[in-house]
């Protein structure tokens, strides 16, 4: 990361930290605050990115989901700047290579607890002290006392102000601590902490004038609403303010709430049968020129473009057979697909179509378990995938409950805030490897079962408390239907067990739900686990799905789900009285981390796969024996 320093827009070369390429997307995109050892920066818009060393990602299916979000102008999914690390050289090129962020909050503290002054950084009052060897301690130092390094360090303030519309700005101290009232020049405030717990109620903020001390608790909670100003509409990411009618609220700096990712996934899946011809279908967007050049042509322009590093392994000769290939076929490209937004079916398709063996995805078959016949059709044991996500946006306080990553969405989210100024050309992706299982449902069984009279009368419940749901924050968002709810539950008991057995742990595993009634109907999950790494991981997980080993394990994760720590409140909640998205489930019983749930833990019943302690009828695993 590279720092605008005093959060000016001209980004200096001072390297103050390091980030995963998948860490600026699930944790510390665009907007979002990182929280270094000594300072506390914000991740700067697309606007500001150096683009010359961000390699692009080709993956239509992806770039065409996107597009369906931020319009057809986004041109490219690509990766972070980055250029390696050069051990020898510490001031090398590699070290001006980054994504930009600003200190934020622009308010500071000295930590001298005989001095707590708390101003802007700048103010000029506190000195920026880098460091070229750790960039992690770079840092803010106050001059109240002693000199050199010395000198007490400046921390950012703990508090920020926030709005559901997706703004952030400085905490309001001036306005706060003067209850409103105007004030003039040269205030000096201090921020103290006068009890040992640390909590609000304990931090007070004092001014030089003869106003009186106020507690930080009378911002927080629902009194906020008449101590704090309107938003003033700031996007600090982007140096912007717009028109805002929301009420401000104060939000501790680093809170979980302060920044949730909007995303898109996708697996790649092969284009082609034969390993080269896929990867050129992949890149075809950039290699079409090639087919109109002469052979000779052709043959010195392939190793200079983008694309080669990918490409190289297979040769010039087989990547210019394979482009002419294409070429004579007259494929239609996958962006011009009129099926391109349609996520979850190219992969259902890949998953049980016949078995692949490419370099980013490899399936084969596996016997289904005997005593799992009756429901479970197939079995896959995913060696290899690649998934790809790309962040089209953030939200603040209030996560973005719609939106799985299969389906692309279901409804627009109203308060996303932009990742750049104008209408961005292209979003940052990362790219992940690993392994997973796929378990494909006996369609037919399922849908009977969807004809169940317990089954409908359930559904009509969880439908009820989803419509109230809705109602109170006053959207629109469609039913997944009772087929999702069940294999949503499926995927979440199964991910309990597994992560007793395969060393990964439940947060490490993640799930996709493939499910759709109707005309080419889909009912199956798919349990993953994928690192950033280039290898992928180690096998843990496939190792578990063969049919002696799957067998036990189904067997174990459905026992468990019949009785939960919670019951019989867990058992006999009633989503429609508390209006929730969720039947029975908890914590206890059913709830995932959020790294691996792609609905936040909504649309979740136990009762709908075996029989729970409430005795109602109507789980699908009741009609079958599965131990």
């Amino acid at each position: 990361m590279t720092i605008a320093e005093d959060s000016s827009r001209s980004v200096n070369d001072l390297r103050v930290g390091e980030l995963r390429p998948s860490q600026l997307l699930h944790t510390y995109g665009v907007g979002a605050v990182a929280d270094l050892p000594n300072l506390s920066v914000m991740i700067l818009g697309l606007d500001e990115w150096a683009l010359e060393k961000a390699a692009i990602i080709p993956e239509e299916r992806l770039l065409a989901a996107v597009r369906s979000k931020l319009g057809s102008q986004v041109q490219n999914l690509r990766m972070p700047p980055y250029v390696p690390e050069d051990s020898n050289d510490a001031n090398g090129a590699w070290s001006r290579i980054g994504v930009p962020v600003a200190v934020f909050p622009g308010w500071l503290r000295c930590t001298d607890n005989r001095c707590n002054r708390l101003a802007p950084a700048g103010s000029g009052l506190f000195h920026l002290l880098p460091s070229s060897y750790a960039p992690d301690q770079t840092r803010y130092v106050h001059s109240c006392r002693d000199s050199g390094r010395k000198r007490p360090t400046a921390v950012p303030a703990r508090f920020v102000s926030a709005c559901p519309a997706g703004h952030v700005d400085d905490f309001p101290w001036l306005y706060f601590v003067h209850r409103g009232a105007p004030y003039g020049p040269g205030h000096t405030l201090k921020l103290v902490e006068r009890g040992t717990t640390g909590e609000a109620a304990n931090i007070f903020v004092e001014c030089s004038c003869e106003v009186n001390a106020r507690s930080m608790a009378e911002a927080i909670g629902t009194r906020s609403e008449q101590v704090l100003p309107a938003c003033r509409g700031r996007h600090p990411h982007l140096g912007t303010f717009e028109l805002c009618s929301e009420q401000t609220r104060t939000m501790a700096l680093g809170a979980t709430n302060g920044w949730f990712a909007m995303q898109l996934r996708v697996f790649s899946i092969p284009r082609a049968d034969d390993p080269v011809d896929s990867a050129v279908a992949e890149h075809w967007n950039g290699l079409r020129v090639l087919a109109e050049l002469p052979p000779e042509v052709a043959r010195m322009v392939l190793p200079t473009q983008v694309m080669w590093p990918q490409l190289e392994r297979f040769g010039v000769d087989r990547v210019l057979q394979a482009v002419k290939r294409r070429q004579n076929a007259q494929q239609t490209p996958v962006s011009e697909d009129s099926d391109a937004l349609d996520i979850a079916g190219p992969e259902w398709g890949a998953f049980t179509g016949a078995p692949q063996n490419h370099p980013d995805f490899s399936a084969s078959d596996e016997p289904v378990p005997a005593v799992h016949r009756a429901w479970l059709s197939e079995v896959r044991l995913v060696k290899r995938l690649r998934e790809v996500s790309a962040l089209y946006g953030f939200s603040r306080i209030d996560a973005p409950e719609w939106g799985s990553a299969t389906s692309g969405g279901s409804a627009e989210e109203e308060n996303r805030a932009p990742l750049s100024s104008t209408a961005p050309t292209w979003v940052p992706c990362a790219e992940t490897r690993g392994e997973g299982i796929f378990l494909r449902f006996d369609d037919q069984k399922v849908a009977a079962w969807e004809q169940d009279p317990n089954v409908i009368r359930r559904t009509r419940t969880l439908m009820e408390a989803h419509r109230k749901w809705c109602a109170q924050r006053r959207m629109e968002a469609d039913w997944p239907g009772i087929r999702y709810v069940l294999l949503h539950t499926f995927a979440h008991v199964m991910i309990r067990e597994v992560a007793l057995e395969c060393g990964y742990g439940a947060s490490g595993i993640g799930e996709r739900i493939y499910a759709r009634a109707g005309k080419d109907p889909m009912a199956g999950i798919l349990l993953y686990t994928a690192a950033p790494d280039s290898e992928g991981t180690l096998g843990g997980l496939v190792s578990l799905g063969g049919q002696h080993r799957l067998g036990t394990l189904i067997g174990q994760a459905l026992e468990a789900a019949r009785l939960c720590g919670s019951d019989p409140l867990c058992a006999d909640h009633n989503p429609i009285v508390h209006s929730r998205l969720h039947g029975a489930a908890c914590h206890a019983c059913l709830f995932a981390a959020e790294t691996s749930c792609e609905r936040g833990n909504h649309f979740l019943d136990r009762e709908l796969l075996v029989e729970t302690f409430s005795g109602r009828a109507g789980g699908f695993f009741t009609q079958f024996s599965t131990t």
